[in-house]
């Protein structure tokens, strides 16, 4: 394909990708509600919408990227009724909810930095967007498309469809909908506020214990789960721009309810593509901390948790996610891992002997622009990073065959594998050398250690030259010796 292409979940197909303004691209994905740690289930997604916007940008695009922070509305169990998540933590933590949303908010974006995930052009919170959603709202309540009870406000969905396909994203009828909302209507607490079962908070009123509420032309309360992401995308996008990004298991209801409010409010949907990624899976279930089965990244870097064998990298973790499509499951195991630490180091092994090449100048037998053609032709294909893996896979074959004499080329096409090393791979995939800008001097300190290693082996001095290759092989570095010179590898 020679132009990106993405699988648009609003109209169930692959789609050519045009910006709405030429050479200018506004992306806004969901971001992580901070009330505990992140888990593995919270890495795949970052790193979908980061290949996707580094792809844009070395397409020459302007990207506004923005990644919201919840820290008020989202309820247990992702209801209308019952108590706010972060407060709820609050009270376990004995903090304040700005306190636990802060501490959360650190630690996630700690892990992005880890995994190489560029931070958002804006990172918006919730609560720092009262207003913002307060006018909203009161603009779907003079649309006659929402009603108040009581100090809270509902999203009137009877009423919107009349106008507008409520389900449009999803693929549900409404007629199934309010059958299904029937059959339990009676024993849903709280529910008979509503007109209607399916319909959803768009602001809650706040009992006077509730940690969490503001003032509103309706009292005190705070907003409903969904209202946020469409105040907040408007605000820093404009009400209809690109890209709208998140996993499938907000696909419904929070992502058909953003475009109801949107459409509510400004008489069109907010974007004009909708990508959703899949979920990382433990023993073929969703991986949530909700559930309980949540592997916490930090675990997984330290190799703390009964399910790993060992500790595992940043980069391991970020090619692990890489080798599945984003729009298929992906399940987690200690041996998937393990598979993808090695192919990782086999491709960083071949990567890092590419600069010391020799080339010919004519009669070469090796070339480098298919997998190149390869490579840009599978990002356009709705990101199929698998395959551009797999190219990638090739690539270091090749580089093998030239090291070892069995192959030549030229100077060209060192240049093109230069170019598919750091503005694919390292560039639009993130796959970075995790000892490249550790800060820490271990390059530095290594390029000391060879030094000396290959003047010992100048000296003849055979025994040395072994221990010190043994020494670093028992700290995790693998020590290979080729005809034009010394390389290593951190295992």
């Amino acid at each position: 394909m020679n132009t990106l292409h993405l699988y648009n979940t609003l109209s169930n197909k692959i789609e050519p990708f045009e910006p709405i303004t030429p050479k200018h691209v506004g992306i806004y994905v969901c971001g992580p509600t901070v009330y505990g740690p992140p888990h593995l289930g919270h890495v795949r997604g970052p790193i979908v919408f980061d290949v996707l916007r580094k792809y844009l940008i070395l397409q020459g695009n302007k990207v506004r990227y923005v990644r919201n922070i919840t820290d008020v509305g989202h309820l247990v169990g992702d209801a209308d009724e019952g108590e706010d998540k972060l407060a709820k933590q609050a009270k376990v933590e004995q903090l304040e909810p700005m306190e636990v949303a802060q501490a959360y908010t650190d630690s996630y974006n700690w892990v992005m930095d880890k995994i190489n995930v560029l931070k958002p052009s804006i990172e918006p919170r919730a609560t720092g967007h009262i207003i913002e959603q307060i006018e909203m709202i009161q603009t779907i309540i003079d649309k006659g498309l929402a009603y108040e009870v009581n100090g809270s406000v509902y999203f009137d969905v009877m009423a919107y469809s009349e106008q507008q396909h409520y389900g449009q994203l999803s693929g549900r009828v409404l007629e199934d909908l309010q059958a299904g909302a029937g059959n339990q209507s009676r024993s849903l607490e709280g529910q008979d506020e509503k007109r209607s079962a399916n319909d959803f908070a768009l602001w809650k009123r706040a009992s006077a214990e509730h940690i969490m509420q503001w003032s509103s032309p309706w009292g005190k309360g705070f907003p409903g789960w969904h209202i946020e992401c469409s105040a907040m995308s408007a605000r820093y996008l404009g009400d209809h721009f690109d890209i709208h990004g998140g996993g499938m298991d907000l696909l419904f209801p929070h992502h058909e309810c953003e475009i109801a409010q949107s459409t509510a409010a400004h008489n069109h949907a907010p974007a004009k593509y909708w990508v959703h990624h899949n979920m990382i899976t433990i023993n073929g279930q969703k991986m949530a901390k909700s559930l309980g089965n949540g592997i916490m990244v930090e675990q997984l870097f330290k190799g703390d948790h009964p399910l790993l064998a060992q500790a595992f990298g940043p980069m391991t973790l970020r090619f692990f996610v890489l080798q599945a499509h984003y729009r298929g499951t992906l399940d987690f195991s200690n041996d998937a891992l393990l598979a993808a630490q090695k192919g990782w180091q086999r491709m960083q092994t071949a990567f890092k002997l590419l600069n010391n090449l020799p080339t010919v100048h004519e009669g070469a037998t090796i070339e480098a622009d298919d997998l190149l053609a390869a490579v840009v032709s599978s990002l356009n294909d709705d990101l199929n990073t698998p395959q551009v893996i797999a190219s990638l896979f090739e690539l270091a074959r090749r580089i093998n065959l030239v090291n070892d004499g069995k192959a030549t080329m030229t100077e060209a096409t060192k240049a093109t594998m230069k170019s598919l090393v750091v503005d694919y791979c390292q560039g639009v995939l993130g796959l970075v050398s995790e000892d490249a800008g550790a800060g820490d001097g271990l390059a530095d300190a290594m390029d000391i250690i060879m030094a000396l290693r290959g003047q010992a082996k100048a000296d003849k001095n055979w025994g040395l030259s072994d221990q010190i290759r043994d020494a670093l092989k028992a700290k995790g570095f693998e020590i290979k010796d080729g005809k034009d010179g010394t390389t290593w590898n951190k295992l």
